[in-house]
Order: C-alpha cells, then structure tokens, then sequence
C-alpha cells in the first residue's frame, strides 16, 4: 500500500515546494480573472482550505469587498463579501497591518460575527496580499481538526504571494463589450453580449435579440436551475458565482460554457448589472491532472443537500476524468459500510461479497471482511494499491488494475469512504494524486453535513408523520387517498393536515386545513385543530358548528398563529354533501363524465382570527363515480401562479386523471408540484352504496305508555321490512333503551331503528351527555340496573356515542344468528 500523504501532495513538509512549482507553471496566457481563480484553487488543494477568497478595496477605500473565491459558499461559514477597512475583521486587520491574522474555534466564538456564523468549528486565516495601491486580504477557512500547519501556512504564504486583483470584463460608459464578455441589467433582463459570446451560443450577431430568455432557451433544460441562481439578482452576491452549463446544437453533443461574473451595484444599493465572461469549458480547462477540476467538485458539493446527492457529485466529478471502471461511495454506519451510489449500478459489476450483502437498492458492505480497507479507514488518509497488491477478494475485485480509497473525514470523524477501481493497470500521477486527496477533504466535508440534514429530516418527516393519520378507514360506497409531501426548502415541521372521519349512518367528514408558520410552534398548533376537529364532528354537530367551535377553541389558545380548513360533511348513502370553507381553497369537484368544476361558495374567515364569525355551509351533489379533492395552498398557489391559475391547473389534472386508481390520481397530480411549501391532498370518489340501509325514526312522548308505544313501532317496521327473526330480542331492547332515557334524562328522546345486511340496530338518543354505567354487582334486593345487562346479553354489539350535546346508545341484533 501506498499512503498518498507520505508522496508529497498533501504532506505537511513537501507541499510547500509543490505548490510553488505549480504556481509558477501556471499559463501565462491566462487573463487576469482565471489565474487569480487558478491561484486560490491551489490553497484548496495544497493547503486543505475548505474556501479561499481575496478582498481588497473597492471603489470606496473605507470597505475591503470580495472580488473572488473558490470552494464551498462562504455563507457556510457566515463570511461577508465585504468589510469595513477600519474595522476589526481578520480581512481588515491584515490587510491594515500586514501580518497574518490566525482564527480557531475559540477566538472565532468570541468575535464579532460569531452571531452570523452557523458553525464554529472551523479555521479561519486572513493574510495580507501585496499588490497596487493598498493591497488587500487572502481569506482562508480550514474544517480540519488541527486546523493550518506548517506546510499548510508557507502554502498560503506563497498563495497570497501568487494573487494578482484582476478587473471584471465590462463595457467603458458608452463603450462596446469585448468579444468574449456580457453585461446583463438585472432590472430588465436586458442583455449586452459580445460577438465570441453569441458564437459559442450558436447566433449570429445581427439576429440576437438582447433578451436573456433568448439566451436561456438555448441551454439544456437540466442546468437552467443552476444558472437561474446565477441570473436573479436575489440569489447572487458579489465574487462567489461560477457556472458551468450546456448549451444545445443543431447536431452532436451540447457544448459545455463556462460563466464567471459579479455584479456592480446599483445607485439604489441594488444589484444593477451582472458582468462577466463566457467561454468554452473545453478550452478553459485542461486534463485530469488540472487543480481546477477541484472547484467544479466544490461548486456541486455546495448545492448537494443530502447523502445521495454528495455521492452522485463525487461519482459526477471523478469517474470520467479517472477513466475509472467503477466508483462505489458509501457512509459509514458502525463496522457497515452503506453503500448509496454504485457506478456501474449492475450487480455482476461488483465482488461475490458485494452481491451477497445486497439487501435493497444497494448492498451493506461489511467492513470485517475487508481489514485492509477497515486499516485505511482508522488511519483516516487517502491510500492507493496499484496493480497486482496482494488484497482480499472483495477489494481486488473493486480494482484489479488499481485502488484507490478515500476516507471521507471531517472533523476527527470517519463519515464514510470512496472507493475507485480500475480494470487495467493504472499509474497513479501526481496530480491525480492531489486530485484524489483534496477531493476526499471537500467529499468529507459535504457528506458531514449531509448526514446532519437527512438524521434532522428524518427526525422532522417521523414527528410529522406522527401528527397525521397513519392510515385512512374503509368507507361504506366510497374510498379515500390522501398525501403529505413536506417542503424542503426548510428543515422545519409544517402546518398541513388532513383528516377522515367515519361518523354515524354513513356520514363521513373529510377535513384538510393548514396552520400558519413552518415550525414547532404550528405544528404542535395543527395536532390541536385536527384532535378539536375530530371530537367536535363525532360529537354530531353539522359543519358549520364544528368549525364555529374550533375557531373558538383557537381563540381561547391566545395563539399569535391562524389556521385555515375546509370541512366536507358527505352522506354516502344520498350521495349529497354540505362544506364550509375558513379562508381555505375550495374543493374540486370531478363528474363522472370527466368534468370538473371548482366548487368557489362564500366562505368564512380564517380560524383564530374573528371570534364570533359565520362560517356559511354550501351543498355538493355527488353522482356515483364523482372524485371530490381537497387541497393545501402548497399544491395551487406559488411564486410564479396564483391561486385562480393553481385551481385551474388542478381541475385540469383532474379531469384527465383515471378515477379507477385513486392512487395513481393523487400522484400524478402531485408529480410536478413545487416543494416551496407542504403539500396535502385528499381525494374520495363516491361509489355509492350497493345496498342502501332500511331506516325508520319515531319520536318518543314522555307519557306513561311510552314505552309500549315505542314497541308497537318497532313491531310495525319489522312487519313492513318482512323481518320475523328475534323479533323478541329486538322488542325487549328497544324496552330497556327507551326506559332508562325516559328514567334517567330529560328532554326529547328519539328512537332510531336500521336494517341492513340482515343486522338490525336499535339506537335511542336523548340529550344527556351521561354515559349508561353498566354494573359490576347487582344484590337481589336491587330494583334496578338489569337493563343494560340484559341489553349486552341479547345484542351482538352495543355502545354509546356523544351526539350534539347529548348521546346516543345504540345495540346491534344478528338476525340469522
């Protein structure tokens, strides 16, 4: 094995002699612009840095600006682009006083910025760079644990030396732009493009038409996001913006363009222009052992969120300029290594064991059977095996002609491992060396903090996922889907939720709402509502009361947030509905001939907001076959749509959705939909009922007889349903039900009698919210009590439910048992 630190490249003692002959190689030909980019790269490379970037005075001499960087954002570490030249910064104090300036987490913490900074737990250098006039800064962050050595300050040293300030490409006042620079106005998008500019875009100079979206219609459709971010002046800040991007040709493969630029601020203090070059990406850049293929990995890293992302970043940056035959990235989970991305993904690609451990999408591998690789690992640096290394199978296999394997390490911690292998013998060159070594330190990095962001997104899905049903209940003559898609702009716990609930003779209430806010607070909120929502609605109340009551509720919490909801009461034996709508999307309706229609009714305000608000029901008429949907505004109102185009975009969706796979409806409606916001989604198709339930209600007068009045009805409905069968049983429940609401309560009673699918059900409501007590002991003196032991004994079920501020207790007979 060779250990590739011990070779030089990232070793503390020979990198300084390294890096001063790499510098002084650099091509002279360069403009000013890419050779101060190619200087700070190589304190990436040779000094371990995490971010390099020069400040020097701008148009004011009182502020030191950034004029360029390379390596991850430095909104990472909670850099400004720019600093007060009197002030007490480490840009300012070595560019005041001309010696170098050296930062750890300790006096980091008791600085000035330490409130804008993230993390902490980095090195932070600032040294002064000679130059015209007063000079500047060279401004270094370093996340490894011991932080700058030695070797890595005389890199720096020689860095600092190496930095010249070039001066971005724009036009003179009323001047023309050099050929291969543009100048875009940010307020009109207006674009001013030099002729090599419009070739390498494929125009002509007389027929461009000055509009950026001109230009942005010519890139491949998948780098339009990233160079978006470079385009809008929200996102943008002054040197730290880079880009590469396709652009398509009539034939052959796109061409890859290079952009740098910065913006000049306005006389508003806003972004004015963006300035800048483009150039091909084939010219700019050289072979594999180029330093500057260490940026284009920092730039992906930078937008990689989570683990799976950092891995297709490193297999993106290394596989084609190693001509490697396969590359596997893995994190590491006590002695597993998980793999995430396996480059090629085909199993017969891969050592016997490999295949054998492979559980799911990817195979465990374990690191027991590997003890070379479980070596390299607890050394903590690069290493490499060239060609015919006596090594265990698993790892031969990975690379007969070669390799080589990077610990991912940030912090003093092993976060994971990259292992590249080659068929063929492969001679490892010094670059590729250096290549290797300061891309585990980036990969190391990002895959730390990627391994944060999905342990926190998980934590955030699983307490969501808690706060919503885990599943939907089986409807009589209809089914339900629904789905929760949180944001992930934010790692923050969201407000949406969605609700069915199964209420008596066939009712069902569909409920979807949306509290205010992304964070504890709302959620904890939405568990409130939803839990306030459901007891209301089994408690029987219509849906203009039950939302009355949890606007009330919210009211009485004294909460500074404010929810939203829609309440759907639906009978699914009428195929009728009534809602009411509390500052919330309506619903959409689809007929069963495939038309839609937004069902827009008055509605009433937001929940917590006015305390003695109407909340007006609309009815809904339902055909066997109908889709009912309700949504959140994260599906129907965005950035760029309003909420009349979002519901129009959902009718249509809709509409050309088969209602036959519900499920397949709700995903492909949220196939495209935007994460700026949660998502909820509820959809019920009603069916109908195949068998309507026989139902008869009698009102019972509180007169001596009543009870044998209730019989006698009772008795005439059985003969008018044709039901002979434990007609006994039946008579002597109705008996004891309507007996002890006369008893014990006062107030109106009803006896309400069902039939359906040959089990009859007897239920007495009256307006006593008091639970009947069934008795543990009855003495034989007692004279009361019986009732209900004799109900449960003859029925198959009994129970009570709360119904409008009293109850009702019903018992269900069997009558072919």
């Amino acid at each position: 094995m060779t250990d590739v630190a011990s070779e030089g490249v990232a070793g503390r003692g020979g990198a300084a002699p390294r890096a001063e002959l790499a510098l002084k190689t650099l091509a002279a030909d360069l403009d000013a612009r890419e050779r101060l980019r190619r200087v700070l790269e190589h304190a990436l490379v040779f000094a371990g840095a995490a971010f390099a970037g020069v400040y020097r005075p701008g148009d004011n001499a009182d502020v030191l600006c950034l004029i360029e960087s390379a390596g991850v954002p430095r909104t990472l570490y909670g850099l400004r682009d720019s600093y007060p030249a009197a002030g007490g910064s480490p840009v300012a104090d070595a560019q005041r006083t001309g010696r170098a300036v050296w930062l750890g987490p300790a006096e980091l913490a008791g600085s000035a910025d330490s409130r804008r900074m993230p993390t902490r737990d980095f090195h932070l250098a600032a040294l002064p760079v000679p130059g015209r006039g007063a000079g500047g800064s060279l401004l270094v962050v370093s996340e490894r644990p011991g932080g700058f050595g030695t070797g890595d300050r005389a890199c720096l040293a020689l860095v600092a030396e190496a930095v010249a300030f070039p001066v971005p490409a724009e036009a003179p006042e009323g001047g023309e732009l050099p050929s291969g620079a543009f100048s875009l106005a940010m307020d009109s998008g207006r674009v001013e493009a030099g002729d090599d500019v419009l070739e390498l875009f494929g125009l002509r100079p007389g027929t461009f038409d000055g509009k950026v979206e001109t230009l942005l219609g010519l890139t491949v459709p998948d780098d339009l996001p990233s160079l978006m971010s470079v385009v809008e002046a929200d996102h943008m800040s002054i040197g730290d913006r880079e880009l590469e991007f396709r652009v398509l040709r009539p034939s052959g493969a796109p061409r890859w363009l290079r952009l740098r630029g910065r913006l000049l601020p306005g006389g508003d203090g806003r972004p004015a222009r963006l300035v800048g070059t483009v150039g091909d990406a084939s010219t700019l850049r050289s072979g594999v052992n180029d330093v500057a293929r260490v940026q284009r990995l920092a730039a992906a890293l930078a937008m990689a969120g989570t683990v799976r992302d950092v891995s297709q970043a490193v297999v993106s940056a290394l596989r084609e300029p190693l001509r490697a035959d396969r590359i596997a990235l893995a994190g590491l989970e006590g002695e597993r290594l998980v793999v995430t991305v396996l480059d090629p993904p085909a199993p017969e690609a891969w050592p016997e064991l490999w295949r054998q451990e492979w559980r799911a999408e990817w195979p465990d591998a374990p690191v027991r059977a590997m003890p070379t690789l479980a070596a390299a690992l607890r050394d903590g640096r690069a290493a490499i095996w060239p060609a015919g290394t006596a090594l265990e199978p698993a790892l031969a296999e990975v690379g007969p002609g070669g390799l080589a394997v990077l610990p991912l390490s940030a912090g003093g911690r092993t976060a994971g491992a990259c292992l590249i292998g080659w068929d063929t013998p492969h001679d490892f060159g010094p670059d590729e060396r250096a290549l290797l070594t300061a891309s585990a330190n980036l990969a190391g990095q990002a895959l730390t903090r990627a391994h944060a962001f999905d342990a926190e997104h998980e934590l955030i899905g699983m307490l969501q996922r808690t706060l919503l049903p885990r599943r939907l209940p089986r409807l009589p003559g209809g089914v339900a889907v629904a789905r929760y898609l949180p944001t992930t702009s934010a790692l923050e716990l969201g407000g949406d939720w969605y609700d069915v609930i199964p209420l008596p003779d066939n009712h069902v209430a569909l409920v979807i709402g949306d509290v205010q806010g992304h964070n504890a607070g709302a959620a904890t909120l939405m568990g409130q509502m939803r839990t306030a929502l459901r007891a209301y609605a089994v408690e029987g109340h219509p849906p203009d009361v039950v939302v009355s009551h949890a606007n009330r509720l919210l009211m009485d919490l004294e909460s500074d947030l404010f929810a939203t909801c829609c309440y759907v009461d639906v009978d699914m034996e009428e195929g009728s509905a009534w809602y009411v709508r509390a500052g919330h999307p309506p619903p959409v309706l689809r007929h069963p001939d495939g038309r839609t229609e937004v069902l827009w009714a008055e509605g009433g305000p937001p929940l917590g907001v006015v305390l003695r608000a109407d909340f007006p029901m609309s009815p809904i008429r339902l055909q066997p076959g109908a889709v009912l949907a309700l949504t959140t505004d994260g599906l129907v109102e965005t950035r760029d749509a309003d909420i009349d185009e979002g519901m129009d975009r959902l009718a249509r969706g809709l509409s050309a959705a088969d209602s036959a796979h519900l499920g397949h409806v709700v995903d492909a409606l949220l196939a495209g939909a935007g994460r700026d916001d949660d998502i909820a989604l509820l959809l019920l198709r009603y069916d109908g009922l195949a068998t309507r339930p026989l139902r008869e209600s009698w009102t019972v007068w509180r007169v001596p007889e009543a009870a044998r009045h209730a019989r006698r009805f009772t008795r005439r409905t059985l003969r008018a349903w044709g039901v002979t069968e434990e007609t006994d049983s039946v008579l002597l429940v109705v008996s004891e039900l309507v007996t002890n609401a006369l008893v014990h309560t006062v107030g109106q009673v009803r006896l309400d009698l069902t039939l359906v699918h040959r089990r009859f059900r007897v239920a007495v409501a009256d307006s006593s919210p008091r639970t009947p007590a069934k008795p543990t002991s009855i003495g034989w003196e007692a004279t009361g009590g019986r009732g209900i032991l004799l109900v449960e004994a003859v029925s198959a079920a009994w129970g009570t439910v709360p119904v409008s501020g009293g109850k009702q207790v019903w018992a269900e007979l069997d009558l072919d048992g």
